[in-house]
């Protein structure tokens, strides 16, 4: 009687809980879309964001679908409500809150300024160039044109110091392709170009992999740090969800992993960040101001 009453509980035990794990269920509701930025390259950003994209969907419970655009798609995106969440850079996210009314909702956090950036004008050592005077009429290389911290805070920066890159120049350029920063760091370095406009947090990058000597150039200015990319919630979005996917985000640590296709791998390490915080909507003034310093969208007047 007793094997018999023991070897029940075993088969209980052993068929009565297949089927139970640690991972919470994925919910029938309607799969929530986030678009993300591509950065450098689509394989490129779909390795750097598809673990976050991963990790959000175990949090909540849901099925997310990871839409990788260009920068210059997101209006058509959101306009056509093709997605429910975004992380863009900080024009792209300006541009949607004052056309579609987006929320700003948190701001990514990296480098030596946190969750803010700037924008450095850089020169080849010996080229002679050490001030914006110096620039004039020299030629330059801009990063991508919707760039905050690679076009918009130099071009802005110049028409601070009464330079006009469209005048002031013998020529500039923006270049075509993947990696653009690294191009315009690189075009200056071999001399193609005199000066160039490239994140600040590049070129920290660059120089802790080795992979340039800050010793080799001149930062000829710099501007003020503005907030960087930003994860933002379309017009819509339940006032619950918004708030859980952010707390999600600020609770976020780097000790945070998940399993995706049979690898854990920790979140924010493949990211490149070091976490969020919240977006603050007074903050983006200044990148609201040399928007429309520069002439640029969503302030574009002809």
């Amino acid at each position: 009687m007793k094997f018999t009453t023991v070897f029940l509980f075993c088969i209980f035990f052993l068929f009565g809980c297949k089927g139970q794990t640690n991972t919470p269920a994925v919910s029938d509701e309607k799969p929530l879309r986030i678009g993300y930025m591509i950065c450098d390259s689509y394989e490129d950003s779909k390795a750097r964001f598809g673990p976050f994209n991963a990790y959000m969907e175990e949090k909540l419970g849901r099925k997310i679908e990871m839409i990788l655009a260009n920068t210059f798609e997101f209006e058509d995106l959101v306009r056509d409500k093709k997605v429910d969440f975004v992380h863009v850079n900080s024009i792209i996210a300006i541009i949607l809150k004052k056309n579609y009314g987006v929320d700003l909702l948190a701001v990514d956090v990296r480098g030596k300024y946190g969750h803010k950036a700037t924008g450095s004008i850089i020169s080849l050592k010996g080229s002679g160039i050490k001030t914006i005077e110096d620039m004039r009429g020299k030629s330059m290389f801009f990063g991508p044109a919707l760039a905050p911290f690679g076009y918009m805070a130099q071009y802005a920066l110049l028409l601070e110091n009464n330079f006009d890159p469209e005048t002031d120049f013998s020529y500039y350029a923006i270049p075509a392709g993947a990696a653009k920063h690294e191009k315009v760091i690189y075009g200056v370095y071999f001399g193609k170009y005199d000066v160039g406009a490239a994140p600040t947090l590049d070129l920290d990058l660059m120089s802790a992999r080795h992979e340039i000597n800050m010793d080799d150039f001149n930062v000829i200015a710099e501007s003020i740090p503005m907030p960087y990319c930003t994860i933002a919630a379309m017009p819509g979005i339940e006032p619950e969800l918004k708030q859980q996917v952010l707390d999600i985000m600020l609770n976020l640590t780097k000790d945070e992993s998940v399993l995706v296709n049979g690898e854990v791998l920790r979140v924010l390490d493949r990211m490149w960040l070091q976490g969020f915080t919240k977006a603050i909507d007074s903050e983006y003034d200044g990148i609201r101001e040399r928007l429309k310093r520069a002439n640029m969208a969503p302030y574009r007047t002809f």
